[in-house]
C-alpha cells in the first residue's frame, strides 16, 4: 500500500513540474519580451496569474480565496504569508491581483525553465551575503517607485523541522514596509503544506485556501518599531493557522 501511494506521489510531484514548465515553453517569446522593460512588469504580471491558475487547476490543487481577491489600485503594499510549499507562490499570484515583485532565495533560480523567469523578473537573494541582502533594499525601493508592491514570504524558507506551524521572521520584510510606509497585507495558506510540501513522498490533490488578513498599516512607524510589527504580523497569522 505504501509502495502504491508513493508512486502516486511521484507521479504528482513528476505532473506538477511538467505543468509548470509547459505555459512557460509554450509563450516563452511573450513572456521574454515583457520582461524587457520593468514598465511592462505588469503585463508580465497579468500572465503570470494565469498561469498560477493553470497550476493549480491542472494538478488537482482547487483553490479557494475565502475573502476574495486583493485588488487596490493605485497603491504599493507589503505583503506577507506563511511558507511552506512551492504552491505558496501559486497561490499567491492567484489571490492577489495588484501587480507585485517576488524577494526570494536565488536557489530557485536553478529550476529549468520557472528559473529563467523567477531570476529576471524577481529580487533574488543570497541570505550567506551581506551585499547581496543590502541589495534587495535597492532594488526594492526601485519597484516601488514604479508603483509595484512587494511580497516576502517573513520565514525566510520553509523550516526543515515539519512540525514547526510557522517558523520566526526575519527582519527584512518590515524594514522594508517601515522605510517605505507600506502598509502590511498578511495572507494565510494553511492547505499548501498537505497538499505539495517539500518532502518528496507527500502531497495530495484536493482545496486549498487562502486567506486575507486585516491591513496594517505603517504610517509614523519608525524603525524602532520592526520588532513590534514583526511581532504583531506573525501573531496575526499564527493565530489564523490555528484557528482554520
Amino acid at each position: 500500500m505504501k509502495f502504491i501511494k508513493n508512486i502516486g506521489h511521484l507521479f504528482l510531484r513528476i505532473w506538477f513540474y511538467v505543468v509548470m514548465a509547459l505555459p512557460l515553453l509554450l509563450f516563452f517569446p511573450v513572456l521574454l519580451v515583457l520582461i524587457l522593460k520593468e514598465s511592462w512588469y505588469k503585463y508580465f504580471f497579468s500572465c503570470a496569474r494565469i498561469w498560477a491558475a493553470i497550476v493549480l487547476y491542472a494538478c488537482g490543487f482547487i483553490p479557494k480565496r475565502k475573502n476574495g481577491i486583493f485588488n487596490v489600485s493605485n497603491q504599493s503594499f507589503m505583503f506577507v504569508a506563511n511558507h511552506s510549499s512551492m504552491l505558496d507562490v501559486m497561490l499567491m499570484l492567484y489571490t492577489v491581483k495588484n501587480p507585485f515583485v517576488f524577494v526570494g532565495k536565488k536557489e530557485l533560480s536553478k529550476i529549468p525553465v520557472f528559473g529563467f523567469f523567477y531570476k529576471n523578473t524577481c529580487i533574488l537573494v543570497d541570505r550567506g551575503s551581506v551585499k547581496s541582502r543590502k541589495d534587495v533594499f535597492v532594488q526594492a525601493e526601485r519597484k516601488i517607485k514604479l508603483g509595484y508592491s512587494i511580497c516576502i514570504f517573513p520565514e525566510g524558507g520553509v523550516p526543515e523541522d515539519e512540525t514547526i506551524i510557522l517558523d520566526e521572521f526575519k527582519d527584512g520584510a518590515f524594514r522594508l514596509a517601515i522605510n517605505h510606509q507600506l502598509s502590511i497585507i498578511s495572507l494565510v495558506f494553511p492547505d499548501n503544506k498537505k497538499r505539495f510540501s517539500y518532502s518528496f513522498f507527500s502531497g495530495s490533490i484536493g482545496v486549498t485556501r487562502s486567506f486575507i488578513l486585516n491591513e496594517v498599516k505603517t504610517i509614523s512607524m519608525i524603525l524602532e518599531n520592526k520588532v513590534e510589527l514583526k511581532t504583531k504580523i506573525r501573531k496575526q497569522i499564527l493565530g489564523k493557522l490555528l484557528e482554520v
